[in-house]
């Protein structure tokens, strides 16, 4: 993995903590509910603030409060902020929004060679509900992965793999004629984007169910939150702020992460090294 010196993870460090600010503060304007995830919530329980090494902030919010804030952010951060998300422009190939400061430049491997414009970022994800029964959930989850992941190889031919050798050979082929058959099929971004976030949205009127999710990551399981760990939430310090985090992290940073409080070997400490970096200055 290549490495950040320390002054440039600081500095990304800073411009990201300049995004959730602006962020949240937008969010409490409006009384948007918003919460830290994922390595942000390891970053809090394990150190009060970023994992020494990540580069990057995650939060989320219930969709109906996700699809708000980016009403608003367009309408009120637009000289200072892209709010870049597949609707906004088809070439980006993710199922998240990220609310990218201007003037700058962040590209991670993964999408060096999408045609889109990025930049320093703070990655947004929005929350839907699940269906309480089992058999619909089942497929509300699989329909909302199954079209993520083609929209991503509909613009991506050649992924990042998380292993090598002749098995990542062998899947990049498979995904390199999924990505040529969708171009000669003529199948649309929008379209794979607008099958995955019907099948995501599929059972929001059901408002008290008992678990919601992010439904596009790795796996579709990967997010899944009890309700009643989530709300309420709570706040937490977090560098030199403080952000709301779900009342009960553990059951789901231990079902992504394992032991999560257990510092990782060095070869395992990932993030996302980029492409390109720019700061304003």
């Amino acid at each position: 993995m290549k490495e950040y010196d320390d002054a440039t993870l600081k500095k990304l460090q800073s411009v990201e903590l300049e995004i959730l600010k602006d962020f949240m503060s937008l969010c409490d304007r409006h009384g948007l509910q918003y919460f830290g995830i994922a390595g942000t919530g390891i970053g809090v329980l394990r150190h009060g603030g970023f994992i020494p090494w990540d580069d990057d902030i995650d939060v989320a919010l219930p969709r109906k409060d996700y699809e708000q804030f980016i009403k608003y952010a367009n309408e009120e951060y637009a000289d200072k902020y892209t709010i870049m998300n597949v609707e906004y422009d088809e070439n980006y190939p993710l199922m998240t929004t990220r609310m990218m400061m201007k003037g700058t430049k962040f590209r991670e491997y993964a999408l060096a060679h999408i045609n889109v414009e990025l930049g320093i970022f703070l990655d947004i994800y929005p929350f839907d509900n699940l269906s309480d029964d089992p058999k619909k959930r089942k497929k509300q989850m699989h329909d909302a992965w199954f079209y993520s992941k083609l929209l991503i190889l509909r613009s991506i031919p050649k992924p990042v793999l998380a292993f090598k050798g002749w098995k990542a050979a062998i899947v990049h082929l498979i995904c390199a004629l999924v990505h040529y058959l969708m171009v000669i099929l003529h199948i649309s971004k929008r379209w794979l984007a607008f099958k995955c976030k019907e099948a995501s949205i599929r059972h929001n009127e059901e408002t008290n169910s008992e678990y919601i999710d992010f439904l596009c990551d790795t796996t579709p399981e990967m997010n899944i939150y009890k309700r009643s760990d989530v709300f309420p939430l709570v706040k937490k310090d977090f560098e030199n702020t403080r952000l709301y985090f779900p009342n009960n992290m553990d059951s789901n940073l231990r079902g992504m992460y394992g032991d999560y409080m257990q510092m990782p070997p060095v070869e395992k400490r990932k993030n996302h090294f980029p492409y390109e970096l720019e700061f304003k200055d």
